[in-house]
C-alpha cells in the first residue's frame, strides 16, 4: 500500500535531496557557526538558536562533494532527528532550499548498488519530481556514519 509523504527538497551542486518534513524544525539564512577545535571536516561548528545549541554539518563535505563558498541562497536547515530514545538536534548547510514536495512511497526506488562510490546506506530511496531525481536521505544512517558518503556523479535528469 502506498502513502504520500512530504519532503523538504534541497540542492547540493546539481543534485536534489529530500528530507522528511517531520524532521525539519526550521530553515535559517546562513550564519557563520562558531568553530569547534579538532572536529571532523564536515562538522563546521555550532550555532545558537534561541538558547538551543545546534552542531552544523556541511552536507557537501559529508557527502564527499567539493566545498564551495557561501552564496545568498545558502541555508542552514535545523533538524530534530530521532536517534533511539533521544532526538538529535543538528543543522545541515545546503546550497539552496527548493520546496516542500510530496513523493509517493510506492514510487521510491532503492538506491543503486553500484559499489565503491555509492554509500547507499545513507539513502532511504530515490523518487522523481517532474524530470528530476530526488535522493531521499535516511537521516539516522547519515548521522550515524562518520566517514564522508561519496555519491555517484550527477543524478540530474
Amino acid at each position: 500500500m502506498s502513502s504520500v509523504w512530504q519532503y523538504l527538497t534541497l540542492g547540493l551542486d546539481r543534485e536534489i535531496f529530500g528530507i522528511a518534513i517531520e524532521s525539519v524544525h526550521e530553515i535559517l539564512d546562513y550564519r557563520p557557526p562558531a568553530a569547534l577545535p579538532q572536529a571532523p571536516p564536515f562538522l563546521v561548528g555550532m550555532i545558537d538558536v534561541r538558547g538551543q545549541s545546534y552542531p552544523v554539518i556541511d552536507l557537501r563535505t559529508k557527502l564527499g562533494l567539493p566545498a564551495i563558498g557561501v552564496t545568498p541562497a545558502t541555508r542552514i536547515i535545523l533538524l530534530n532527528i530521532p536517534m533511539g530514545t533521544r532526538e538529535m538536534r543538528v543543522g545541515f548547510v545546503a546550497d539552496r532550499v527548493i520546496e516542500v514536495t510530496e513523493l509517493d512511497s510506492a514510487d521510491l526506488e532503492p538506491a543503486p548498488d553500484v559499489g565503491g562510490r555509492w554509500r547507499s546506506t545513507y539513502i532511504a530511496g530515490i523518487g522523481r519530481k517532474g524530470d528530476a531525481f530526488v535522493v531521499v536521505f535516511d537521516l539516522r544512517a547519515l548521522m550515524a556514519g562518520e566517514d564522508p558518503a561519496l555519491l555517484l556523479p550527477s543524478l540530474a535528469a
